[in-house]
């Protein structure tokens, strides 16, 4: 048997974080097929990579195979999205609680200006969605706690299979950013209770927004 050709497995990888930036913006939506010459096509690479980088994300849960179908980006069920979102509040209460702790005043800085960008984008979705989640990974790399980063990154190819974001109009963004304001302030003031408290609340109502996102 030949060694795989170091070419091909460059190729192989760059297929596999292309293909996973597309499914994070939601470029193909939780249900969508992955037809391999159409994803070929798409990222102007041969079949034999885009193979390779199926497996991968199959192998982290973002897509199965389906019979007769073949690949298809994994949809969650209800009970998956509950499951997570318990998940999150564990993580990112722990972080807000941390960041309250040790988040430098440029990294609290940082926080205030991207919650700027979210509150500019207007009814843009996709541009609040993208510096939503830039908030939240600030939030965590203010914790400077290496094991909890790992764990958010674990969690990061659930989060992505979520499908289209709740922050839809501009009400809905204004309610998030008075949220993000809120463990600001408790990050801020040096409160890891209070910053705890404010990134569940958060996550609760995120959560709800999202089950009737489900249910529409």
């Amino acid at each position: 048997m030949t060694s795989p050709d170091p070419q091909d497995l460059s190729q192989g990888e760059a297929a596999y974080r292309s293909l996973h930036a597309a499914i994070r913006k939601g470029l193909y939506q939780p249900g969508d097929r992955l037809r391999e010459v159409e994803v070929a096509d798409r990222l102007t690479l041969s079949r034999t990579p885009i193979r390779e980088a199926l497996r991968k994300l199959e192998s982290d849960g973002i897509v199965e195979h389906r019979a007769r179908i073949g690949a298809v980006v994994r949809t969650l069920t209800q009970t998956e999205v509950v499951e997570l979102y318990e998940m999150r509040v564990v993580l990112e209460r722990t972080a807000a609680e941390m960041a309250a702790k040790h988040a430098s005043d440029a990294e609290i800085d940082a926080l205030e200006e991207v919650n700027q960008q979210i509150k500019a984008a207007g009814d843009d979705a996709l541009v609040a969605s993208a510096f939503n989640q830039d908030f939240h990974r600030c939030v965590y790399l203010a914790t400077r706690n290496r094991f909890l980063l790992e764990s958010a990154r674990a969690l990061n190819n659930a989060l992505i299979l979520l499908g289209p974001t709740t922050l839809a109009d501009e009400a809905r963004i204004k309610v998030v950013c008075q949220q993000h304001d809120d463990i600001i302030a408790a990050i801020r003031a040096g409160e890891p209770e209070a910053a705890g408290i404010a990134a569940e609340t958060h996550l609760q109502t995120s959560l709800r927004q999202r089950l009737k996102v489900m249910r529409a």
